[in-house]
């Protein structure tokens, strides 16, 4: 075969390939239009009861899409405040910070957390809608995030995902009526890494996928064990976190973000079992839908629940989110 014959077949495959990507992005897009039609139709039954397909409390969990789908009321309230900026088809609401967000959600109303009068913490806040929700349910929401005028914020002012210390960029009108948010929600400048000791006495507290971004894996482990001085004895957390698929142990640490392994659970399990506290129970089960066997790639701009990210150390890692549910002892 010569060398121009050999060229042409080279570039018949390349098309071939382009094809199949191109009809692989048009079907997820079109998955995505159709999920997100059945869901956000369904407005029925707002800001009310919401349940599990089989009744059952949330475990700590890794990221599966089957939740937004038993739980599609929660994606039905929060609406557009589940898309993601950053993705090229940010009407999606089938990704996994949407994940997140509905996630703590249901785990704090199962709980009996989403209730007036109930006292919840925030961490590293950015924009997110959760304050705005739990304040309508009556709650006392003090958010919180890295101070805006320390280096460590800057990443996250310049990508957009920083509240700059202000209430303002909190508040979702489409989730609660403007006298009710100023009523319930303050804000605080807190480091994740030195949490203030006079940050106590609430009945809940959560994160959506920031104690990875402590510098270590040492540190988020940390991060874990030092927040429970915040709640109250069965008081209720809820955090997301990277959650590394490629390993059970060796994962990326020491950079700008970390991926928690499957032993680096069973540690932060077993210490706070040791220290009185309780755990739910792990689900590593993984989900099956077509959208979660998609791995993104850098610059993650289409809708996903799997990524890949390179460690910087010659290794590369695929990674999703876990949750983890905790209840603080009742002995403080």
């Amino acid at each position: 075969m010569g060398i121009f014959s050999k060229i042409k077949k080279a570039i018949d495959k390349l098309k071939k390939i382009d094809t199949i990507l191109a009809m692989q992005n048009e079907f997820s897009n079109k998955m995505c239009v159709l999920i997100n039609n059945s869901i956000l139709d369904s407005h029925h039954n707002r800001f009310g009861i919401y349940t599990s397909s089989d009744g059952s409390k949330l475990k700590s969990s890794v990221c599966r899409m089957q939740d937004l789908l038993d739980y599609k009321n929660w994606v039905s309230v929060m609406g557009k405040n589940l898309t993601h900026p950053h993705l090229s088809n940010s009407d999606c609401v089938m990704n996994r910070k949407a994940w997140e967000y509905v996630f703590i959600t249901q785990a704090l109303y199962e709980r009996g957390m989403l209730a007036k009068g109930k006292k919840g913490l925030g961490f590293a806040v950015g924009k997110e809608p959760l304050p705005a929700l739990f304040a309508k349910y009556g709650c006392e929401i003090v958010a919180t995030d890295i101070d805006s005028s320390t280096e460590t914020a800057q990443d996250w002012i310049n990508t957009n995902q920083h509240g700059g210390n202000s209430l303002e960029n909190l508040y979702k009108a489409d989730l609660c009526d403007k006298d009710t948010f100023n009523k319930n929600v303050s804000y605080k400048a807190l480091d994740m890494n030195s949490i203030q000791n006079d940050i106590t006495g609430f009945d809940f507290c959560w994160s959506s996928c920031a104690f990875e971004h402590l510098g270590s894996i040492h540190n988020g482990k940390q991060f874990i064990y030092n927040m429970i001085k915040c709640l109250k004895p069965g008081g209720i957390a809820v955090h997301t976190t990277e959650y590394n698929l490629s390993s059970y142990s060796g994962s990326m640490d020491n950079s700008w973000s970390v991926i928690f392994g499957h032993s680096d659970f069973d540690e932060i399990r077993n210490t706070l079992i040791e220290q009185g506290h309780h755990i739910e129970n792990f689900d590593f089960r993984l989900g099956n839908y077509n959208e979660e066997n998609y791995i993104a790639y850098p610059p993650y701009d289409k809708p996903h629940f799997k990524l890949y990210m390179d460690g910087g150390d010659g290794n590369g890692y695929i990674s999703t989110s876990f949750a983890l549910i905790i209840q603080k002892g009742a002995i403080s």
